[in-house]
């Protein structure tokens, strides 16, 4: 399987790589089977993060003998040094391992201060320090944060949402961290479920030859779909152009890429469910959606009061109040047209 340098960490990590968020929804021996099947299959790059709940132990039943063979990563949102170390020893002590190839600072709001002898960062230090973990990276959803975290020179990775329908300023992060020698992990491949079409995806990353996409893998069925498509290496051609450009058409604008930043709600709205919600009938089973549960949660929306931290917290500048709004008057015309279906 094709390998890719991780910038100045050295790591060659196959540029289909595995992130292991999705594996905390399965049963362990499901789970077990999955990670294993994926090792087996060629993929030595597993990313999780303390916040998976048991994705961690998971990865430690599963891959513990072969850990030599692959390449962890995990992550940390806590923000002084004490509950980084906390965080670094709970993944040892979950993954079965006495070191991690790559930590990384959990969806950063700002850059993290290399300066302050009791923040996030002296806490990775001492780890690094210590042998826990052996390079320092970052991930976000703010643009603005991820072209601070390059400038700054303080980290070898940097994770961020990257797809055909990314942003053209998301896009050129591939670039600087090109030029920065930074390895360049891409999360939400998919764009949070909302991309269908595994292979036009593939061809995309297969256009940057510095970026390591980790693809949200939960069934047997979509690993031996990605293993298929790193056999293949699609590359990218008129048809497949074409119906990325359809894609980015339909999908732009206001569009909810369920990166969570607006949660949690005060009212206690799905906001990253609910606010995409029109997407997720008309490009999903929308079967799922017409349970009495989901009702309820689009309901709930009738209960926002406007306070707008949501939409001061959303990294895409969406008018979050007013698109969930949105949302529950098209959920409603669509299960009053569905529900004779079901």
């Amino acid at each position: 399987m094709k390998k890719v340098r991780l910038g100045k960490t050295g790591l060659m990590v196959t540029k289909t790589a595995m992130g292991c968020l999705p594996v905390q929804r399965c049963g362990r021996d499901e789970a077990v089977k999955l990670l294993r099947a994926a090792y087996e299959g060629g993929i030595n790059y597993f990313d999780t993060a303390n916040a998976y709940t048991d994705s961690e132990e998971k990865i430690g039943l599963a891959l513990s003998d072969v850990r030599d063979k692959i390449i962890l990563s995990t992550k940390s949102a806590a923000r002084d040094k004490k509950g980084v170390l906390a965080h670094i020893e709970n993944s040892l002590r979950m993954m079965k391992t006495d070191y991690i190839d790559l930590f990384q600072f959990h969806q950063v709001p700002e850059v993290p201060d290399a300066n302050d002898p009791e923040g996030a960062f002296a806490g990775a230090l001492e780890a690094k320090k210590l042998g826990w973990i052996g390079h320092i990276g970052v991930t976000s959803h703010r643009v603005d944060v991820a072209e601070e975290c390059i400038a700054s020179g303080n980290f070898e990775t940097l994770q961020f949402p990257f797809s055909y329908i990314s942003a053209q300023r998301d896009l050129d992060l591939a670039a600087k961290c090109r030029e920065a020698d930074m390895g360049y992990i891409a999360m939400k491949g998919l764009a949070g479920g909302m991309l269908t079409n595994a292979r036009a995806c593939a061809a995309f990353m297969n256009c940057f030859e510095n970026v390591v996409p980790i693809w949200g893998i939960q069934r047997m069925e979509e690993l031996s779909q990605w293993l298929a498509l790193a056999e293949e290496e699609p590359q990218m051609d008129a048809e497949l152009d074409a119906f990325i450009q359809k894609e980015r058409q339909e999908l732009s604008g206001s569009f909810c890429r369920s990166c969570g930043y607006c949660m949690p709600c005060p009212m206690g709205i799905e906001i990253r469910n609910c606010a995409r919600m029109d997407m997720l009938l008309r490009r999903s089973p929308w079967q799922q959606y017409m349970s009495e549960e989901w009702r309820q949660k689009m309901e709930k929306i009738e209960d926002c009061i406007e306070c707008r931290s949501c939409s001061s917290r959303c990294p895409y500048q969406l008018d979050t109040p007013n698109l969930l709004k949105y949302m529950l008057k098209d959920y409603r015309e669509f299960y009053a047209s569905h529900k004779e279906l079901l």
